[in-house]
Formats: C-alpha cells, structure tokens, sequence
C-alpha cells in the first residue's frame, strides 16, 4: 500500500497532508533552444507536425521525468515498461513514486529549472484545479473522446482513469459478503479498516460515502454515514489500523475499503500467496474519483512530456489502466470504436449505471464535516 498516493486518492484535498521534502535540484536545464522553445509551447500534436515530429523531438531531448507513479497502483509498472519498449532512446526517471498530489507540486516548485523537475503530473481533481498556474495547456490527440465534465476546457488537465470504491475480504476466511450490514457479524470482529481517517485520507474519505450511499445517505446527508460506523465500533468490528500490504497479509485488516485498482493489486498479490482475496463493488453507490494528467509549464523535457500524454490516452495504455483495475476515461470512446481489448474487459470491474460523484466545494464541506464529527462520534 503506498500511504501517500492513498491518502491523495480522488478529490480530497492533499493539501490536508503534511508536505514532505521533496526531490533534490540536479542542473540546470538545457531547454533554452528553439526547439524545447517550440515544444514547451505545443499546446497540440499539430504544433509538432505529425505523430513522427513529436517522436523525434522527444527522442532528442533523451529523457522524461515522472513522479508519484507506484508501478502497483492501477499497472503503471506495466505502462512505463511499455512506454520505454515504445520509445527505447527516451530515459524514464521515476521520481518519489509515493508522493502526495501536493508533494508532487511542491518538487515542481523546488526543482524549477532544474533538468529534475518533473515533466508530468498525476494529480487528484483538488489539487489539479488549484494548480494551474504550474500546468502548460495540451490537448492530447484523443480529446474530443474525454467527457467534457472531467476536463478543464483550457486543456490544463484532464482525466485519466479513476476506481471505484468498494469492499474487499479474505473470501477463505469470511466466505461471501453481499451487503453492508454484514459486517456487523460478530465474524468480523476487530478487522473492517476503512483505510485511514474520512477526513485524512482520501480512500477513506470515498470509502465513507460509499458507506453512506448504502445507508441511505447522499452527498448531501451524511448522517447516515456516520450511524452506520458508530454501530459497526459498537459490535467491535472497526479496527482504525492503517491498511498495508502486510495487514491484509497477516489478516490483521481482514476487511478492506479501497478503490478497485488497489483490491486487484491485493488480490494478485494475495493469489500467490494461496489467499482468495475478492473484493465487491455496489451499484447504488458507485463512488468514483478521477485522477488528472497535466504537463509541468516548467518541463525540462517538454516534448517528452507531450509524448508521455499521448501515450497515455492511447488505446494501448488506456487498456493497461483497466488491467490493473481502473475505469480508464476512454473506455465508453473504445468501447463504441472497437479498440478496448475484449479479454481484459471481460475480466473487469467497470462502472454500470449511474456514479456517485462530488465537486471540490462538496469536498471541502464534507471534509469539514467529517473533521467536526468523526472523531467525536468514533475516536482514534
């Protein structure tokens, strides 16, 4: 489990975290030339010419820097090794991999001229609409396939992928669950981990609106919520231990909330281990977070950087992202052009019907209200 990327998950504010140092300065950039001149400005492939043109102006550059990408969230480690085997004269350098969404602006800030700073950003939506002064407008060749209510219209960021909150238990140990009330059999005792604090952490704080859903709350009523946790610390089934690989191993966190992509990432691992892990995902409370791509204004590599982009929301990468558990934001787009890979969809969690969704102003009241009332009601 990477803590930091947790806690950064969906549009929780990683401004609620503490900012941590960041990468060291390296030299100084060579970017002044006409040519990282004409690709820093690129807000489209057209600036470069064609595809080809943007292939060998990146490949000059030789490098691309990236950040807060742990190759076990959502099969990055698959998507960078594909990236590398694509473009095999572009040096990938992966920089503090679990970085919070506000580290990653913050190396921006530190390394500002620098060949360190990073080219690329993954960002949660709170920190990616509260950055843009630091992002530089590209429209990637797929945008008219992104939903225009999960971009920003000047093309400073855009979606990606997202997950979708759900639950996931050791099915060995627990045998199946198929509502939220089950949880309060006295089976569970001491091990349902909502993954931090609601208004800490982001999968936690998803993971109590999924919770809400189910009981009957809303975005906007989040009582309900609230009721449902109070009853599950009564029984004694609410552990408040922080969820990594190793307590879900030793069985420690025996019962899970978290977004999808990391329950694959457990249940491969758990796999090889002889454990079934299985993890549930409700309809009527299909929580989703969409994580942003943006392009550093201060890319030391920025035709690299652009090339990055457009790899990531090709048909080839996009298809990664639901390997390892995410909804990709192209996936409705491949679906109707035929270009979403058949077997992995089969094998995929994806979102049916309508989803729970909230603005930056629903989460900071929400946070708020949870920082007024979790504690009080739950404790430490």
């Amino acid at each position: 489990m990477h803590l930091l990327r947790k806690c950064a998950a969906g549009s929780l504010a990683a401004a609620l975290l503490i900012v941590m140092a960041s990468c060291g300065s390296g030299s100084s950039s060579e970017s002044g030339s006409s040519a990282s001149a004409k690709a820093a400005s690129a807000t489209s492939l057209s600036d470069f010419g064609s595809m080809d043109d943007l292939v060998k102006a990146a490949e000059e550059e030789g490098s691309l820097n990236v950040i807060a990408l742990p190759h076990d969230w959502a099969d990055y480690g698959e998507i960078i090794s594909a990236f590398k085997k694509k473009y095999p004269k572009i040096t990938v350098n992966e920089q503090n991999a679990n970085a919070s969404s506000k580290e990653e602006i913050q190396a921006a800030q530190t390394n500002k001229g620098t060949s360190s700073a990073p080219d690329v950003f993954d960002l949660g939506l709170a920190v990616a609409a509260t950055s843009t002064d630091y992002f530089a407008p590209y429209k990637v060749k797929a945008w008219d396939s992104i939903p225009s209510s999960v971009k920003d219209s000047k093309g400073r960021y855009y979606a990606d992928y997202t997950g979708i909150m759900s639950i996931g238990w050791n099915k060995d140990k627990y045998g199946t669950i198929s509502s939220l009330d089950d949880l309060l059999d006295s089976k569970f005792a001491g091990t349902v981990a909502l993954n931090g604090k609601p208004a800490e952490a982001g999968a936690a704080f998803n993971g109590y609106l999924m919770a809400n859903q189910l009981s009957g709350g809303t975005v906007d009523d989040l009582k309900p919520g609230l009721a449902f946790f109070k009853k599950l610390k009564a029984a004694g089934n609410l552990t408040q231990v922080d969820v990594t690989d190793g307590t879900i191993e030793s069985g420690q966190t025996g019962v899970v909330f978290d977004w999808t992509y990391n329950q694959t990432s457990y249940q491969k691992e758990l796999k090889e281990k002889g454990v079934d892990w299985e993890f549930k995902t409700f309809k009527k409370a299909q929580v989703v977070s969409y994580y942003n791509q943006a392009i550093n204004k201060d890319a030391p590599h920025p035709a690299a950087a652009r090339l990055w982009e457009e790899f990531l929301y090709s048909a080839q990468a996009q298809n990664l992202w639901l390997k390892g558990g995410a909804n990709p934001v192209l996936l409705s787009a491949m679906k109707k052009d035929g270009t979403v890979d058949k077997d992995i969809l089969a094998d995929s969690t994806v979102l049916e019907g309508d989803a729970v969704t909230y603005t930056n102003d629903d989460a900071t009241r929400i946070t708020s209200w949870l920082e007024k009332n979790w504690d009080s009601t739950i404790g430490d």
